[in-house]
């Protein structure tokens, strides 16, 4: 009986390893790999699912550590999510939630579960302005901004 190529993962430097061969197979976007992707991916999802890796991490601090593991900006989530520089902002910054599209292009890109994303954190409000105080100046009034 011949050695198989890739296992169920049984240790976190293994775990590694094959989030490293798989980012390997994904940049070189050679379609002979891609049985070798599809693999690593649901052993590295099973993984994830089996041990919470990603439990204490909101949606958004997962995708900015994942960001950084990448080395990717907010310029290139533009591309990769199909937003505007506007909504990336927002959503970095919490005052958007992430759109089952999003949710689904970030698992796509990053290979790990929807789950990963699909979880409930909190928005932050938009800031608002300060408002405009009308004061008596003379016989006309005067807007003072506070």
């Amino acid at each position: 009986m011949s050695n198989l190529k890739f296992t169920v993962i049984k240790n976190i430097e293994q775990y590694n390893l094959y989030c490293k061969i798989l980012e390997e197979h994904v940049d070189q976007d050679n379609s002979d790999l891609q049985d070798e992707i599809d693999l690593l991916t649901l052993l590295i999802e099973k993984w994830d699912e089996a041990h919470n890796t990603f439990a204490d991490s909101d949606p958004i601090e997962l995708l900015k550590a994942l960001m950084d593991d990448h080395r990717i900006k907010a310029k290139d989530l533009v591309e990769i999510l199909q937003l505007s520089k506007g909504t990336v902002s927002k959503v970095l910054n919490y005052q958007k939630g992430l759109s089952k599209n999003t949710i689904r292009r970030l698992s796509d890109y990053f290979k790990v579960s929807q789950g990963a994303f699909n979880r409930p954190y909190e928005l932050k409000e938009e800031g608002k302005k300060p408002r405009q105080k009308l004061r008596q100046a003379g016989r006309g009034k005067k807007r003072v901004e506070m």
